[in-house]
């Protein structure tokens, strides 16, 4: 299940990136997570079902800033405002959990999402419980940018059947 959700999720940031903000992504393995102590945004969105996890998305602070003049047609430079980042970043975490939702849901694993929930800060880190498998994956955003998703799904062998 662990390389399906994978693909799924590679998928989802490819179509809703390139759809909804024209902005380019490529999956990078040698990124890392965004522990650089630089100001970022954590978007996450849970999903619960026959599968149950939930999925984050980082950004550093600069980057949510553009996907939100992106997404209200506005220059970076006017967002000065942390509400309209943290509405931006939790639609986005909509949009690409319920991409992956959609995609479950045809492999006959139906799921409901959970409402986002914004976290800001420069060194937090999440960490999974044991009953929890954890995925991650960085893609590089444009010319510069970056974006970590982080999926922690209970473990295959919990999963009611």
């Amino acid at each position: 299940m662990i390389e399906v959700l994978e693909e799924l999720v590679k998928g989802a940031v490819t179509e809703v990136f390139g759809t909804m903000l024209s902005i380019k992504t490529e999956p990078d393995a040698s990124l890392k997570l965004m522990g650089n102590g630089n100001p970022h945004v954590a978007s996450s969105v849970g999903f619960i079902g026959q599968i149950t996890g939930v999925v984050f998305i980082y950004s550093q602070e600069t980057f949510a800033k553009m996907i939100t003049a992106r997404m209200l047609g506005m220059d970076p430079s006017e967002i000065d405002c942390e509400e309209l980042v943290n509405d931006s970043m939790g639609e986005l975490g909509n949009m690409v959990v319920g991409h992956i939702k959609s995609r479950l849901c045809d492999r006959g694993m139906p799921c409901v999402l959970t409402i986002p929930s914004i976290v800001r800060g420069s060194h937090f880190s999440i960490e999974p419980t044991a009953s929890m498998t954890r995925v991650a994956i960085c893609f590089r955003c444009g010319d510069s940018d970056q974006l970590a998703i982080e999926v922690l799904i209970k473990k295959e062998k919990e999963l009611q059947p």
